[in-house]
């Protein structure tokens, strides 16, 4: 991921036995953007990125982290 943005956003929706579907319904947006953050092509506004990170009830640091490498 050449973003220098690292995400575990599918770790987590996963881990909840969320479908992509489930979790862009829950949080206002597209599947396909949620696909999209999972796959590192597109980097989520802030707001975006809290709303998943309160629709999953984790912190926004649990879902996201900068790529120190």
């Amino acid at each position: 991921m050449s973003s220098g943005l690292i995400n575990f956003l599918r770790d987590e929706r996963t881990r909840l036995g969320w479908t992509q579907a489930e979790l862009a319904e829950r949080v206002g947006v597209s599947r396909k953007t949620i696909n999209t953050v999972e796959n590192g092509v597109f980097i989520p506004s802030t707001v975006l990125a809290l709303k998943l990170a309160a629709a999953i009830g984790k912190p926004v640091e649990a879902l996201f982290k900068l790529d120190e490498a």
